[in-house]
């Protein structure tokens, strides 16, 4: 299937293809068009083997709750022996082919899942004195975050402690701590926070993958220890996990060594992004060039991808080549370019492990190793069966990653940008072939061209990269952050060729001489460009401003098939986006700790009980609602349009024919139970004393399933709780059963 060796348009062979495009009659023409145009691409086919092994991952995390262990694997055994039974039925054995993808991705992750179980604390703890060793430690504008493995926690019994830790300390002490030091502390713990609300970013999904059981803050100084005071029973067993341990040590060493060195020649922000440049740390950045970089359009530099990735290797090989052939006994006697695509290849693995291999570098990594590999083989570099290969390898080393929005901004910009150059090669656009492309001139293409025309080529290439990026991401940029950047191609325009003419071969150069103790000598000229990137940042940002499985199916479609019914994918994603016009924001939210309501009010703004008791979550809601931010509701006069109005104990609500009740004090809730159609209260209710309202929420409810969302309507309460939209999953907290709360009429969902 894979092999074969057919030009994309050749016509279909061989009877059965004979008998699919004319029919017998009996089948309708619309399915032999399409069983014609498959045909037609089934060079291509395997490029849908990692969209069928995503959609069995996929499928594993849409489940309320946890499925049976063998039913991945069973579902894969049974589809091979379909497959196998019918070997002569050729469309029931690609269909097979489809089916058994998915079961594998659907036991893989259940694999992986049953891999990282490990404990997780249950509740608040502490102030508690714990013992560890600094697995990683990332620099914070006030302090450092620490992750501690090979804990020893006295209040706890072994198998109930964590296998890891996130602490946040501040002080200048604790920057003074190295990776793999011993320490001593305090710190009060709790489980890791639930979404924010119903469908927000569940962190404690990726706590769980990454095996932290519990986070928290320090409430004394961090104390160094010894390693001779560990006990040995902390130490890893055995010699392997000894290699691997003192492997990731020494390179979380080496990133946090590099970065205070940076960040001390180059104070301030640009310090802050070169060292994010160069080893991945961005706690040094300010939070409001944070900000100015995502509603830009620039946010993309500060994550090491496939651009950063690709600069490393494209300038070590040019550079060393280059080197290499300034020598004619060299050149003319040896493989230079093989030489330099190895130690281009090795230099990338270097700049992985060095900002930590997120999962863009990962991605970066494996198809810059792929096109060096194509180097060393004189083959072909860059096509979309690349991708898919590096995708695949990606979902099957951990599956979780589909879920991150990292890995679908990533995998939906390098395919559409790789579709596209592949269309734009085959219709001799920006490249010459015979004479005839667009910056050609009728000679033999941009290279032996006045300069004004590689610069225009040049240009025009960055104008077309980021269109086809932001197009190909700005769906998952709604989804996941509810911003697009509007002006993100003028601001690419700029700061693209910025980065990679300039700013990264100063970075390069900086490796180079600091071993040698002279960065300075190349973090003065990198910190002239990074100011002007932050200056492009910050201007731009000034100016004024689901169907996600839709629109990634959409995509897929049209960057996978070549023949014209390629299109019909925009007509998928289109549909995609037109859902967004069904989304309604809630008109009442609830965080799951009980320090936050809030409320929509008429012109779509956001109104909070509080804008400092939960300053995170009200910055996610108000992310969420489409709003720049949430601003707290006044005691003194209505709010929210005249809808809202409140005293010292609570709230009342009015909105499409309903009366809601915001409890704050208990004493409030003779009245409010009265006169309300929905209590939502602070405080707890017992049951049977609030019998009147529609929807009773309390204390108990939020504490077992976490944050709610209300969506109000003459018709009723649509109400939904972050427990309900997560399920019963193992990074899910099982708080129990609730007594003594009179909200089971509430529960929409479990």
């Amino acid at each position: 299937m894979s092999g074969s060796v057919l030009p994309p348009d050749a016509p279909p062979s061989g009877p059965p293809d004979e008998a699919l495009r004319n029919g017998d009659g009996a089948m309708p023409r619309f399915i032999v068009w399409i069983g014609h145009e498959l045909l037609s691409e089934r060079d291509r086919w395997v490029l849908w083997l990692p969209v069928a092994f995503g959609s069995g991952v996929a499928v594993y995390f849409l489940f309320p709750y946890e499925p049976p262990a063998w039913l991945g694997i069973t579902g894969a055994a049974v589809v091979a022996v379909v497959g196998l039974v019918g070997r002569t039925w050729p469309w029931l054995v690609i269909a097979a082919l489809a089916l058994g993808a998915a079961c594998a991705g659907f036991a893989a992750a259940q694999w992986r899942t049953a891999q990282v179980a490990a404990p997780v604390i249950a509740k608040r703890t502490g102030p508690v004195e714990i013992t560890g060793q600094i697995r990683d430690l990332s620099l914070l504008p006030s302090g450092v975050r620490l992750v501690l493995q090979h804990l020893q926690v006295p209040d706890l019994p072994a198998e109930a402690t964590p296998v890891r830790v996130r602490v946040r300390a501040a002080g200048k002490s604790a920057a003074e701590l190295e990776p793999g030091d011993w320490v001593r502390l305090r710190a009060v713990l709790q489980p890791p926070p639930a979404p924010a609300a119903p469908g927000a970013f569940d962190f404690a999904r990726q706590a769980y993958f990454q095996q932290i059981g519990a986070v928290g803050y320090t409430v004394s100084r961090v104390r160094p220890l010894p390693t001779a005071t560990v006990a040995e029973r902390e130490m890893p067993k055995s010699s392997w996990q000894t290699f691997w341990a003192g492997w990731h040590l020494f390179w979380a060493d080496l990133r946090k060594t590099m970065a205070e060195r940076v960040t001390a020649t180059l104070p301030g922000a640009g310090g802050g992004v070169a060292a994010a440049l160069m080893t991945g740390e961005r706690g040094a950045i300010p939070k409001e060039v944070t900000a100015a970089m995502r509603d830009s359009g620039l946010a993309h530099l500060l994550a090491i991808s496939g651009l950063h990735m690709g600069l490393v290797a494209g300038l070590l090989f040019f550079g060393l080549r280059g080197a290499l052939a300034l020598s004619p006994f060299v050149a003319l006697r040896f493989p230079i370019k093989k030489w330099a695509a190895v130690a281009a290849a090795l230099a990338s693995f270097g700049y992985l492990q060095l900002v930590g291999a997120p999962i863009p570098t990962q991605r970066a990594f494996a198809m810059v190793l792929l096109v060096l590999l194509a180097v060393l083989l004189d083959r072909t570099s860059v096509s979309l069966r690349l991708v898919c290969w590096v995708a695949l390898a990606v979902l099957v080393i951990a599956p979780e990653n589909l879920l991150s929005a990292s890995f679908q901004m990533s995998f939906a910009a390098v395919t559409a940008l790789v579709a596209g150059y592949e269309a734009v090669v085959a219709r001799g656009l920006f490249f010459a072939r015979g004479g005839g492309g667009m910056f050609s001139g009728g000679q033999a293409g941009p290279i032996g061209q006045p300069w004004v025309r590689r610069v225009g080529f040049y240009l025009a290439g960055v104008c077309l990269t980021s269109v086809i990026a932001m197009l190909a991401t700005a769906p998952f940029a709604v989804y996941h952050f509810n911003r697009i950047a509007w002006f993100g191609l003028a601001a690419n325009l700029v700061a693209v060729p910025l980065t990679a003419l300039w700013i990264m071969p100063w970075a390069i150069v900086t490796f180079m001489l600091m071993p040698m103790g002279l960065e300075d000598l190349a973090l003065t000229p990198m910190g002239w460009g990074l100011d002007a990137v932050i200056a492009v940042a910050q201007g731009v940002a000034a100016l004024p401003p689901a169907g996600l499985g839709l629109v990634a199916v959409g995509g897929l479609w049209l960057c996978i098939w070549r023949r014209p019914w390629r299109i019909a994918g925009l007509a998928v994603a289109l549909l995609g986006l037109a859902s967004l016009a069904t989304v309604r924001p809630p008109d009442v939210l609830a965080s799951g700790d009980g320090k936050l309501l809030g409320v929509r009010g008429d012109g779509g703004e956001l109104m909070v009980s509080s804008a400092r008791a939960a300053s995170y979550t009200a910055g996610s809601w108000a992310r969420r609602n489409g709003v720049a931010e949430a601003r707290a509701w006044s005691l003194d006069q209505p709010s929210a349009g005249g809808r809202l109005t409140c005293d010292s104990l609570g709230c009342v609500f009015r909105a499409r024919g309903q009366v809601v009740a915001l409890v704050q004090d208990s004493r409030a809730l003779m009245e409010d139970c009265r006169l309300a159609t929905v209590v939502v209260s602070l405080e707890p209710v017992r049951w049977g004393t609030c019998p009147n309202p529609a929807v009773v929420i309390d204390r108990f409810d939020l504490w077992r399933n976490g944050g709610y969302a209300l969506w109000l309507s003459p018709d009723g309460v649509r109400v939904r709780s972050a427990r309900g939209t997560r399920g019963a999953r193992p990074w899910v907290l099982d708080r129990g059963p609730r007594w003594g709360s009179g909200a089971e009429k509430a529960r929409a969902e479990p």
